[in-house]
């Protein structure tokens, strides 16, 4: 950008997969499925992402009530205690979900490239005066 522009202007997104208006996947979400893949605990998924295990338990439990379909799996105790892990379907959607967020987001950048190309060397040429917005001087 030019001298005077605050930063770099970039593109944000934020995705999410509805069934019939309900959630069934987030960016989130997709965090506490991977950090449980990576884990094997659901219990330091939800410690990693700051989260009590009761309300990452009530997230995986929301979206496999709105999905109909069990995403994770978990052996209880034993002698090093127990196991969660994402189930076969919780597997596949992890990764399709990964595959399609990456897929938007390239085409994402590709579109902000396109449309802004033009416009970004010229952002920050006329900077109002401080504590005056852009295009309201009278």
């Amino acid at each position: 950008m030019a001298a005077g522009a605050p930063g770099s202007l970039s593109p944000r997104q934020k995705l999410w997969l509805e069934v019939d208006g309900r959630l069934v996947m987030s960016d989130y979400r997709m965090r506490l499925l991977e950090l449980v893949a990576a884990t094997g605990s659901l219990a330091q998924a939800a410690s990693e992402l700051k989260l009590s295990y009761r309300r990452a338990w009530g997230k995986v439990k929301e979206l496999e009530t709105n999905l109909g379909a069990p995403l994770v799996e978990s052996e209880v105790g034993g002698a090093g205690g127990g196991h969660t892990s994402l189930t076969p379907i919780g597997s596949e959607l992890l990764a399709a979900y990964q595959r399609f967020q990456a897929r938007l987001a390239a085409d994402v950048e590709r579109a902000f490239a396109e449309e802004f190309a033009g416009l970004l060397p010229r952002l920050g040429e006329a900077t109002p005066p401080a504590g005056e917005p852009s295009g309201l001087r009278a």
